[in-house]
């Protein structure tokens, strides 16, 4: 076996690449090792257990899946909305299963970073939303008020997304018209 050690990142990319072959199940230190083409002890280098490395694995999947592009910029809200369903539906085919079992998993109290790192990625995609939302010139001026602002917005925005996660919906028509009909 080959023991030099590798990187984190392609740690987690031979994780992200059991999970889309094996399922979520295939993921532990010797699988991983052995994707790797490296000795167990290697992969403690980087992560201290099973759960650190679980934990690391599934935020570098919601990373892959909702990492924006680099060179462009969302013009308005619709376009935004439209590009997450399609990233939804993709995260779906790499890696089924994969939102409702790691989101169950890590709503255990037991699971307390996994659950903390799925939360940072969340407020990560809520504070991309609302910067959107702010700097979208097609949103009326009366759209927003001291009671309905737009974190608000982007709460109920995003608890719509996640429904359509767990009833695998990825057609963003629906959320479309409502953001039309609230906000233009």
């Amino acid at each position: 076996m080959n023991t030099v050690v590798t990187s984190k990142e392609d740690i987690l990319k031979a994780s992200r690449k059991l999970i889309q072959q094996q399922g979520w199940s295939a993921i532990n230190i010797r699988s991983v090792a052995a994707a790797c083409g490296v000795s167990v002890g290697s992969i403690y280098n980087y992560f201290d257990s099973k759960a650190m490395l679980v934990c690391a694995t599934v935020e570098s999947v919601w990373c892959e899946i909702f990492h924006g592009p680099e060179d462009s910029v969302f013009q308005d809200t619709e376009a935004c909305i439209a590009w997450m369903y399609g990233r939804m539906e993709y995260g779906c085919k790499q890696y089924p299963g994969f939102f409702t079992l790691h989101s169950l998993g890590f709503m255990q109290e037991d699971k307390a970073d996994g659950k903390q790192r799925m939360q940072q990625t969340w407020q990560h995609i809520l504070d991309k939303l609302c910067s959107i939302l702010k700097q979208d010139a097609r949103i009326r001026a009366d759209a927003f008020t001291q009671q309905f602002t737009v974190e608000r917005f982007v709460d109920v925005l995003f608890s719509l997304m996640l429904s359509a996660l767990l009833r695998q919906d990825y057609d963003p028509a629906a959320v479309l018209e409502i953001v039309r009909r609230t906000l233009y």
